[in-house]
C-alpha cells in the first residue's frame, strides 16, 4: 500500500482556486482598456515624463497588470523550491501574484510576504484578496512609494519580486541587495515587453560582477531569474 503523504498546495485549495480564476478573468479585461490608455500614455512620454509618473497619474488605476496563471504557478514552485519564508515584492496591483507567493510561503511552514503598492484603492483590494484567501496572517501589502515603505524591510530575504514601474527595478534592487541571503532569488517581470528600458538592470544581473548569476526565462513577458552568490 502507498504511504506516501502528498505535499501541501494551497493553491489547490478550493476557495484559492476560486479566487484566482475569477481576478485572472478579469485582469483579461486589460486588453479591453489598454487603447484608450494609448492618448495619456503618449502625451506624457511627449511632455519628458517617465513610465512611471505617467501612470502614478492615474493611467493604470484599474488596470491589473497581472502575472499569467502560467507565471503565477512557477512563483509558487521557485518559493517552495527555495524554501522562502521571507519574501518582498515590488508592485503588487490587485494582488494576484501576490497570492500565489502567500501560498508558497504557508506551504513552506510560514513567514512573511511583503508587498507594495502606491495606489490605494489597488491596495485596499489585494489586501481583501489575501484576507479571503486566508492569507493575511502571512502576507501584507504596504500602501506608498517602494523606495520608502520597503526601507525597513527585515533580512534575510530569500525571493524578490520586481514586477512594478520599470525604471525603478534597479533602485529596488539596490534598496534590499543587503538584506538578500547567499542563495536568495531575483525575479523580474516584463523582461521582453520592455527590453529597452531594462537593459541595463539586464546587464548588471548578467555581468557576474555584481554578486548575481541571472539569466533570462522565456516565460510570458519574460522573467529574469537571478541567483544571489553575495556580495
Amino acid at each position: 500500500m502507498d504511504t506516501t503523504t502528498a505535499s501541501p498546495n494551497s493553491l489547490n485549495r478550493a476557495d484559492v482556486r476560486d479566487l484566482l480564476d475569477r481576478l485572472h478573468r478579469r485582469a483579461r479585461g486589460d486588453y479591453l482598456k489598454l487603447p484608450f490608455k494609448v492618448p495619456a500614455l503618449a502625451k506624457g512620454l511627449l511632455r519628458g515624463q517617465t513610465v512611471t509618473e505617467i501612470f502614478t497619474a492615474g493611467v493604470a488605476r484599474d488596470l491589473y497588470l497581472p502575472v499569467s496563471p502560467e507565471q503565477g504557478r512557477f512563483l509558487y514552485l521557485m518559493a517552495r523550491t527555495v524554501g522562502a519564508r521571507s519574501i518582498v515584492e515590488f508592485g503588487t496591483s490587485f494582488g494576484l501574484s501576490t497570492l500565489y507567493l502567500a501560498a508558497a510561503v504557508t506551504d513552506n511552514g510560514g513567514g512573511k510576504v511583503i508587498g507594495t503598492e502606491l495606489e490605494p484603492g489597488k491596495h485596499a483590494v489585494a489586501t481583501d484578496n489575501l484576507r479571503v484567501a486566508g492569507f493575511g496572517e502571512v502576507a501584507e501589502v504596504r500602501l506608498g512609494d517602494a523606495l520608502q515603505t520597503l526601507r525597513d524591510v527585515p533580512g534575510p530575504v530569500d525571493m524578490v519580486l520586481l514586477d512594478g514601474w520599470k525604471d525603478l527595478y534597479m533602485p529596488v534592487l539596490e534598496l534590499l541587495k543587503p538584506k538578500l541571503r547567499k542563495g536568495s532569488v531575483v525575479l523580474a517581470d516584463n523582461i521582453f515587453t520592455f527590453k529597452k528600458a531594462l537593459r541595463p538592470f539586464v546587464e548588471y544581473m548578467q555581468s557576474g560582477k555584481n554578486g548575481f548569476q541571472s539569466t533570462t526565462l522565456s516565460i510570458a513577458d519574460g522573467f529574469e531569474y537571478s541567483y544571489y552568490e553575495g556580495a
